[in-house]
C-alpha cells in the first residue's frame, strides 16, 4: 500500500513482531497484508487519523472482505488487525483500542483427513516395491524416504524441505526439526524410515549429484532432500510425492499434512500420550492436538460398527 499515510504506524507494528513476537515469515507476511488491507480501506473511507477509527469502521471492513474471504482468512485478518491496535494502544499512539471487541468469524470445526492404518501400510509397502525392483534409482530412493519420514515423524512439508543432513541423528534415530517461529525440536522415528534414509543418502542422493553437472547442483548444499536437478526440494515438489505415492498404492489422495494427521492419529490409536504427541508435532496448544482423539473415536465407532453389525 505505497502512499498510503498509515505506512509509518505499519512498518514500525511489523518491526516491533518480528523482535517480541517471534513469529515465522509466513506469518509475519500475513499480518501484513491483513493490517494493510485494513488500513487502506479506512484510508479510503476518508479516514486520516487513527484515534478516528471506531469498531464500526472496522467491522465495515471485515463485511467489505466477507464475500472473497474463507472464514479462516477472516479469522486471520481479525487477529492481525487486534494485535496492531493493540500495540498501537500500548504504545499511546492511540488512547482507546477500536479492536479490543472485535470478534472472529466462527469457523467450522474440520475433523482431518487421515488413513487408516492398512492403507498407510499400502502406501509405505508401494515404495518399498518400488525401491526394490529400482535399488539405483535416486528418484524412487528419494521418495520412500520422504514418505517413511513424514509419516514416522508427522512433520510438515516447509520442516521437511529444510532439513539438513546434519539435522539426523541415525545412532539414536532422531531428527532435529526446525518449526514455526524457528522453535526446533527434536522428534523421533523408527527403524524403516531410518533404513529408507540411510539408502537414499548412500545410493540415491550421492548418484543424483554425481549425474549433475557442478552449475546443476548449485544450491543443495547440506540439503537432505534433494530435487531432481540437483538443487534443494521445494514443497511443491514434496507435496507431488505424497499424492503420486498415494494414487499408486490405490488409497484416497492425500497431501503431506493428511500424512501428518494420519501419524498422529495412528500414534494415539497405539497408545501414544496426548503431550508427547503434541511435542512430536510442535503444536504450541493441546487444544490442537486434541483433534485426534476425536478422529481416533470416530475410527473406533466405525471399527466397532463394522465388527458388530446389530449395535
Amino acid at each position: 500500500m505505497a502512499g498510503c499515510i498509515f505506512d509509518k504506524y505499519l512498518q514500525e507494528f511489523e518491526t516491533y513482531l518480528g523482535a517480541n513476537r517471534g513469529l515465522s515469515a509466513n506469518t509475519l507476511k500475513s499480518y501484513h497484508a491483513d493490517v494493510a488491507d485494513c488500513l487502506a480501506y479506512l484510508e479510503g473511507q476518508g479516514i486520516a487519523d487513527l484515534e478516528e477509527i471506531t469498531i464500526d469502521d472496522l467491522r465495515a471492513w471485515m463485511a467489505g472482505r466477507s464475500p472473497s474471504h474463507a472464514r479462516s482468512s477472516m479469522a486471520r485478518g481479525v487477529v492481525a488487525v487486534r494485535c496492531f491496535f493493540s500495540w498501537a494502544y500500548d504504545h499511546g499512539i492511540i488512547h482507546a483500542d477500536p479492536a479490543a471487541a472485535l470478534k472472529t468469524p466462527k469457523i467450522p470445526e474440520h475433523l482431518p483427513t487421515v488413513l487408516s492404518e492398512e492403507q498407510a501400510g499400502r502406501l509405505m509397502n508401494r515404495e518399498d516395491r518400488d525401491a526394490a525392483a529400482e535399488p539405483d534409482d535416486p528418484k524412487a530412493l528419494r521418495d520412500a524416504a520422504i514418505l517413511e519420514l513424514l509419516y514416522a515423524t508427522g512433520i510438515r512439508v516447509a520442516e521437511l524441505v529444510g532439513l539438513d543432513i546434519g539435522d539426523v541423528d541415525f545412532s539414536n534415530r532422531t531428527v532435529r526439526v526446525t518449526g514455526k517461529g524457528d522453535k526446533q525440536r527434536v522428534v523421533p522415528f523408527g527403524l524403516p524410515a531410518a533404513r529408507a534414509m540411510e539408502a537414499w543418502l548412500e545410493r540415491g542422493r550421492t548418484q543424483l549429484l554425481r549425474s549433475r553437472s557442478g552449475g546443476a547442483s548449485v544450491g543443495a548444499g547440506n540439503a537432505m532432500f534433494l530435487g531432481m536437478r540437483g538443487g534443494r526440494l521445494d514443497q511443491r515438489m514434496a507435496r507431488r510425492v505424497v499424492h503420486d505415492a498415494a494414487r499408486e498404492a490405490g488409497v484416497p489422495d492425500i497431501g503431506p499434512h493428511a500424512l501428518r494427521h494420519s501419524a498422529a492419529t495412528h500414534l494415539l490409536d497405539g497408545g501414544a500420550d496426548l503431550r508427547e504427541v503434541q511435542e512430536m508435532l510442535g503444536h504450541s496448544s493441546l487444544k490442537t492436538t486434541q483433534r485426534y482423539t476425536h478422529v481416533s473415536i470416530e475410527q473406533l465407532t466405525a471399527r466397532y460398527r463394522q465388527a458388530f453389525p446389530r449395535a
